[in-house]
């Protein structure tokens, strides 16, 4: 928002310093101009009181009244110049001083590059002897001078100039001015353009607030009371601005609808899950039970019978375990407070590695712990049957997707504030297509092999609830032969500061 406002007042300034440089240079060129002309009247006009004086005047006379003012001349001894020459050589040049001041000589070679101007005739209705005022440059006199020529009646030539040196030094101050004025202005003017700015970006400025809070609330999942609007003032549709608050609003009116029927969907999905596994619990325990009873005569049955009541008791377990794997994340999900208490991850991890030795002895079961004296830097505060299940669960996803034989070590240590806890393998690895999905529910990859080993595919999805519900994080890494699943966990203060304080 602050470059938009900059870029609208940066480009203010250059548009009106554009107009007033092109304001400034067409006034100096002009006050140039006209200022040029007055000078050469004076000159044309001085050139011919000079070259052919009224009837009565002995020779040479000094210019009229008038010829020391206007912006032609100067200050300067030698702003005002009269040269003859006889037969293309310079006879004499003097500088004018006007009736206050008397005339002084000029050197010949000073005035050598006035012999260039071609001097005009003594008739004034010839038009070719209309008089003919040009720049020369005297590098001995002054820089340069508005000089005309002109023919006597004695056969010799009359050149007479004005230095330009006032009407310079007028033009360059009004350059002078020009730029100070105009500077000034364009800088005020950009103050007033930021500040106007400003002024008409503010609903902008909070138009964009709005969209920043809507942009940082947690929309991914659980309730979500979208709230925020861009107040009325901000939203009138006679305006750019407000167009732009009333689409938002218009958005968020959209989304907030959305947001509300997806939570309502996943909340009435939530209780049928949860109301389902509740329910299920109680057929599941007595198809159980009945079914361990019938296997328990079984030398009254037929074998092929009996494997079918093998059968049907190993299922009721695998749908047991899935009906509260089901109960458990439906309990997470609805936000059930789980216990807070001090837990030693250390002895946790121990119980489990050797509960997965028992059940799995062919695969390579290693533990990395800290010393024992550092045994306190793992405790983390948490539900201890909950953080028991997600080692178990990482466990068991790592002997039941690897071969006999696989190396599969525990990691467990504290990093700064967090207690980090590595189950990695040696196995086959996950599918690259499965890694980013390998954290959802039902999340498999080879259905067969899951339906063998009996896999509900929501092992990893709920050790990913519950580390959340902990504060944690959970990462899975996996190449051939190297597969890491990451846990990290809010460490418990130390026992030490649990002693200050």
């Amino acid at each position: 928002m602050r470059s938009l406002q900059a870029r609208i007042v940066l480009t203010t300034m250059v548009l009106l310093l554009v107009v007033c440089a092109v304001v400034g240079v067409g006034a100096a060129l002009s006050l140039r101009h006209y200022l040029t002309q007055q000078l050469d009247q004076e000159v044309t006009r001085t050139l011919g009181f000079v070259a052919n004086p009224p009837d009565g005047a002995d020779g040479r006379r000094p210019p009229p009244p008038d010829a020391g003012g206007g912006f032609g001349g100067g200050d300067s001894p030698t702003s005002r110049i009269e040269v003859r020459s006889v037969d293309g050589r310079v006879v004499s040049a003097v500088a004018l001083g006007g009736f206050r001041s008397s005339d002084q000589a000029i050197a010949l070679a000073d005035v050598a590059p006035v012999l260039a101007v071609t001097p005009t005739g003594n008739d004034p209705g010839d038009p070719s002897d209309r008089p003919r005022v040009e720049t020369i440059d005297l590098p001995g006199l002054a820089s340069s001078y508005r000089l005309s020529a002109r023919e006597a009646d004695d056969g010799s030539v009359v050149y007479y100039g004005i230095s330009t040196g006032r009407m310079d030094a007028t033009v360059g101050s009004l350059a002078v001015y020009e730029t100070i004025i105009f500077g000034g202005g364009v800088l005020i003017a950009g103050v007033i353009a930021a500040f106007a700015t400003r002024r008409t970006l503010r609903p902008l400025h909070r138009v964009s607030a709005t969209a920043r809070r809507v942009s940082e609330l947690p929309l991914e999942r659980g309730e979500v009371r979208l709230e925020d609007r861009v107040p009325e003032a901000d939203a009138d549709p006679r305006t750019e601005v407000g167009q732009v608050g009333a689409a938002l609003n218009r958005m968020l009116e959209h989304v907030a609808r959305s947001l509300a029927a997806r939570q309502e969907s996943e909340t009435r999905v939530r209780q049928f899950v949860a109301d389902a596994s509740h329910e299920l619990r109680t057929p599941l325990a007595a198809i159980r039970g009945y079914s361990e009873l019938a296997r328990r005569r079984t030398g009254d049955v037929p074998d092929e019978v009996g494997a079918m009541l093998e059968r049907v008791g190993s299922q009721t377990e695998r749908m047991t375990l899935l009906v509260e794997d089901l109960l458990l994340l439906a309990r997470l999900d609805a936000g059930r407070p789980l216990a807070r208490q001090p837990v030693d991850l250390a002895r946790v991890v121990v119980d489990a590695v050797s509960d997965a030795h028992a059940t799995s002895p062919q695969h390579h079961w290693a533990l990395d712990l800290p010393a024992d004296e550092g045994a306190e830097d793992v405790m983390v505060i948490g539900d201890p049957e909950r953080l028991h299940q997600v080692v178990a669960n990482l466990l068991a996803n790592a002997r039941t997707h690897t071969p006999g034989g696989t190396n599969v070590v525990v990691e467990l240590s504290r990093e700064g504030h967090e207690v980090r806890l590595v189950v990695r393998d040696d196995g086959p690895g996950i599918a690259p297509d499965l890694l980013p999905h390998v954290l959802e529910r039902f999340a498999r990859g080879d259905a067969g092999r899951a339906r063998t080993t009996g896999s509900t595919g929501l092992g990893l999805s709920i050790v990913s609830a519950v580390v959340t519900e902990h504060g944690g994080t959970v990462e899975v890494t996996s190449v051939p032969g190297d597969t890491r699943t990451s846990v990290r966990l809010p460490a418990a203060p130390i026992r030490a500061e649990l002693a200050l304080r």
